[in-house]
């Protein structure tokens, strides 16, 4: 019996090693895959970027040969001193900052407020006021422009930060939900237990439930910082004075004067662009925390 045993148990453990074999080889080679992928993506993406700082490095009659090359004879930053030398970019700079600063920061107060009165409280209208908040999703930021335009026009705000701010403050509603969303995930009786102690909707919000959702106001600030300084289309139908242009805006008009300059341009793509890598390099930690925490996608 013994011996019977221990020779039906040999062919099943065999069977049982094989099946392991064949799982981990298809774990590897799934996992190959999903690495060729990313590389893929990861190159579409980087080599725009390299070709753009090297060719603001090489002269412009050297890219007017052979704009396809990598190498050049002789690098140079004279396109960067020449970009840099026109305009007011030190301003541009400024302005986009303390504009997507001011944006980021207030986007945060109000839709934090807005989830939360959404996901944790009670009253009348609520479903309705949630489903216009749905469909905001669904209206292009494009279509508010004109009737936004003329508001700030009659008020008096063209040529400030505030016209840049104020929209962004409610123009993005998914900021909205990821809050929303993120409320909800916290147990409800965190809030019960402080009605209880006598604590008040605004007190539970600010000291018991924003703590708690610093990926969420991560997530929210680094996507409406970056947002804000993009943006080229409202700022550049509401910012006409050089002095209160953002940096999209006011490099564009630099770049326009090049004609075909290719270096300048890129230099100007470059420069506009670099903020944005150093917020990514120092905070890329808090982006993948926020976007997995969150759900954004």
């Amino acid at each position: 019996m013994t011996a019977t045993t221990v020779s039906q148990r040999v062919p099943a453990r065999q069977a049982t090693t094989r099946g392991r074999r064949q799982v981990d080889w298809r774990t590897r080679y799934f996992n190959w895959f999903c690495v060729s992928v990313l590389l893929v993506f990861a190159a579409i993406w980087v080599i725009p970027l390299i070709w753009a700082a090297d060719t603001s490095l090489k002269p412009d009659g050297e890219i007017a040969v052979n704009p396809t090359t990598w190498w050049s004879s002789h690098f140079t930053f004279a396109a960067y001193r020449t970009v840099l030398g026109v305009g007011n970019i030190q301003t541009w700079y400024l302005n986009s900052f303390v504009i997507s600063l001011l944006a980021a920061t207030l986007s945060i107060i109000v839709c934090s407020m807005a989830g939360f009165a959404l996901a944790r409280t009670r009253f009348r209208w609520q479903r309705a006021l949630f489903a216009l908040t749905a469909v905001g999703l669904l209206i292009p930021s494009q279509v508010l422009i004109v009737p936004l335009f003329k508001e700030f026009n009659a008020v008096h705000l063209l040529n400030t930060y505030w016209v840049q701010v104020l929209p962004a403050i409610v123009t993005p509603p998914i900021a909205v939900f990821i809050f929303y969303t993120f409320f909800n995930g916290i147990p409800n009786e965190l809030a019960e237990s402080a009605h209880m102690d006598g604590a008040g909707w605004f007190h539970i919000y600010r000291k018991i439930y924003m703590p708690l959702t610093r990926p969420a106001i991560s997530a929210v600030f680094i996507f409406t910082f970056v947002w804000k300084w993009n943006d080229f289309l409202w700022p550049l139908l509401t910012m006409t004075n050089p002095r209160t242009m953002t940096l999209p805006v006011g490099l564009s008009q630099v770049s326009s004067d090049y004609g075909i300059q290719y270096a300048e341009i890129m230099a100007s793509a470059v420069l506009g662009a670099l903020p944005l890598l150093v917020v990514f390099l120092l905070f890329q930690r808090r982006i993948v925390e926020g976007v997995s925490t969150t759900g954004l996608k």
